[in-house]
């Protein structure tokens, strides 16, 4: 299995960015999020924002990395926006399996009940922010520099490269309008259903 390193920086022998296959079927997820939303989501969306990126970084080098390019962004917001929703969306995908582990174990769940009380305040809170994103955005769950959990918000693009990513909730209305229309508290429970946590854990012990 590829790493996320992998996934997120594939290129074709021309040095541009190329689609990664999901290491799922399209149809996996559902009913959770249905084949309908991944063919589009995954393989519209995600590509727009590669294709995009391919044509911003022409004056960066050839071994360039979507986290180099965040970084190096500066005040070309297009640049930062389009490298931080690739990141942003593999990153997303990566974490689901409906075969996975569906409750937090390990050091994942000690950090969670020392953060949030248990699982199900995680969950309120997930969902809490998740609705208050006003328009498009993420919400993302990090560990701090100082081995803490935190969860933060962003409108449009963001990536907090500057802590530890360990799960992220999409709240773009790609994806979710084909399955649950304006209905996003009912995808952010069904997004918490399709969460593998053994792979929320081993991100947070990478």
């Amino acid at each position: 299995m590829k790493t996320f390193d992998e996934l997120l920086n594939k290129k074709d022998e021309s040095g541009n960015f190329i689609l990664s296959e999901l290491s799922y079927a399209n149809y996996a997820l559902e009913p959770l999020i249905s084949e309908r939303t991944l063919n589009f989501h995954y393989g519209k969306h995600l590509q727009a924002y590669i294709s995009k990126v391919n044509e911003l970084k022409k004056d960066f080098p050839a071994d360039v990395t979507i986290e180099d390019l965040i970084k190096a962004s500066g005040d070309n917001k297009a640049l930062f926006n389009n490298a931080s929703q690739v990141y942003n969306h593999y990153f997303y995908f990566e974490q689901f399996d409906l075969k996975g582990e569906h409750k937090p174990t390990g050091r994942i769940a000690k950090l969670i009940d020392e953060r949030f009380g248990n699982f199900d305040a995680f969950k309120k809170e997930l969902v809490d922010a998740g609705l208050k994103v006003f328009g498009s955005g993420w919400v993302y769950l990090s560990e701090s520099s100082d081995g803490k959990l935190i969860m933060e918000s962003f409108s449009g693009a963001g990536t907090p490269l500057d802590k530890k990513p360990l799960l992220t909730l999409d709240v773009w209305e790609h994806a979710y309008y084909l399955d649950t229309q304006n209905d996003r508290k009912k995808y952010i429970e069904n997004f918490l259903e399709a969460v593998d946590w053994n792979i929320i854990e081993k991100r947070l012990n990478g």
